[in-house]
């Protein structure tokens, strides 16, 4: 069923890595490429969400919270969110359509603003638990004194079942990172630009086994800002409105990345299902993919999840061809966050957007009129279907 809400517009400011430019600077820059995207001035929006909230257990990962972008942009809003918990990165997206369908905001201001890359130290390094904090609790407590530091670890654990259940190889991955770059490099926002062979990957230091430095996502500073609107107020924006056809969610019934009961697959398999109910679309309607690659494997477990092919049918489907440059359901087209940089998601949409609005320049698919975009690795996942009429 289509929700009553649409994306009318999207901004991304000048990503970087060490850009050594408050979180502040690159919000608001991608905030007015947003609004103008949509044809909305400021005092239009009245609604503003954002993932997960301003924090502090990451060096720059949250460092702006809703309150203080409100007031640097000088909004009025009458309704907002922060959601350190939800459907993955996707939920202040989700959250935003549920608040305009149900009349309370009519323009909601989704965020994502990072220093990752300027705030990382030999002593405070982003996205591992805990950033040298004396105590850990949860889950948490268990993986790090068995040296699991980081979620590459984590996703290492499920790469190497995968690997073992299904003979996917180090080349498979390699092909969703090559893929990626190739696209990055028809892309002038993305960070990395230089050409990636199969050679290089192969040769690039082991990170968690079986993944190596080119299946590990890009740290940087950016911001991205999604305007999410009613359906009746998206008829006036400046952009055909791309509406929101279904979304889906996730919360594993095991709240750890490492006792899940199979391992060869994510919450996103759970979200993606949840999604589908939700629509009379199919997979082979999809014209644009964009799937979260924290790490590469995810990809393969994406296209599972969503059912672009069978459940042990990754390798095969990517080794045809099928979502790199050229292929019938084409993946990341911007680069993603393997070669794009990492905004936690909200770059994937950006470019899902960008792609049916038609403005991909020398990647763009030709006649794009729906997109599937897809949040979250571990047990929690978020899926979202994009169509313009």
């Amino acid at each position: 069923m289509t929700t009553k809400a649409a994306v009318t517009g999207v901004g991304m400011s000048q990503i970087g890595r060490r850009t050594e430019r408050p979180a502040m600077a690159h919000l608001v820059e991608a905030a007015k490429r947003a609004l103008h995207c949509a044809g909305l001035t400021k005092d239009d929006i009245d609604g503003i969400a954002t993932y997960p909230g301003k924090a502090d257990n990451s060096p720059g990962m949250s460092p702006l919270g809703t309150g203080e972008v409100r007031n640097a942009l000088g909004l009025k809003t009458r309704w907002h969110s922060a959601i350190p918990d939800g459907p993955s990165q996707m939920a202040p997206i989700m959250v935003a359509a549920m608040a305009v369908a149900t009349g309370q905001a009519r323009h909601v201001l989704c965020f994502r603003a990072l220093t990752e890359s300027s705030s990382q130290t030999a002593a405070q390094r982003a996205s591992i638990p805990g950033a040298g904090k004396a105590r850990l609790g949860g889950w948490l407590s268990n993986l790090v004194p068995a040296g699991a530091m980081s979620a590459s670890n984590w996703a290492g654990w499920m790469a190497m079942r995968y690997f073992h259940e299904f003979g996917m190889t180090r080349e498979h991955l390699g092909m969703v990172a090559t893929g990626e770059r190739a696209f990055a490099r028809l892309n002038p926002l993305a960070v990395m630009q230089t050409p990636l062979t199969m050679d290089d990957y192969l040769a690039a230091r082991m990170i968690s086994s079986p993944l190596g430095l080119f299946d590990c996502d890009v740290p940087i500073d950016g911001a991205c800002v999604v305007i999410v609107s009613a359906a009746d107020a998206a008829r006036d924006c400046a952009r055909e409105p791309l509406i929101i056809e279904a979304m889906g969610a996730a919360l594993g019934s095991q709240e750890t990345w490492d006792q899940r009961a199979d391992l060869t697959t994510m919450g996103a398999h759970d979200a993606g299902a949840d999604m589908w109910l939700r629509t009379d679309m199919k997979p082979e309607d999809i014209d644009v993919l964009a799937l979260y690659d924290g790490f590469s494997i995810f990809v393969p477990y994406w296209l599972e999840a969503l059912g672009f092919c069978g459940h042990g049918e990754a390798k095969d489907f990517i080794a045809e061809g099928n979502i790199g440059p050229g292929g019938r359901f084409p993946v990341n087209t911007g680069g993603g966050q393997l070669s794009g940089g990492r905004l936690h998601g909200f770059g994937l949409l950006h470019e899902a957007c960008t792609q049916l609005w038609g403005d991909g320049g020398d990647r763009q698919v030709a006649n794009a009129k729906t997109a599937v975009c897809g949040m979250g690795g571990g047990f929690i996942a978020g899926s979202m279907l994009l169509r313009r009429d």
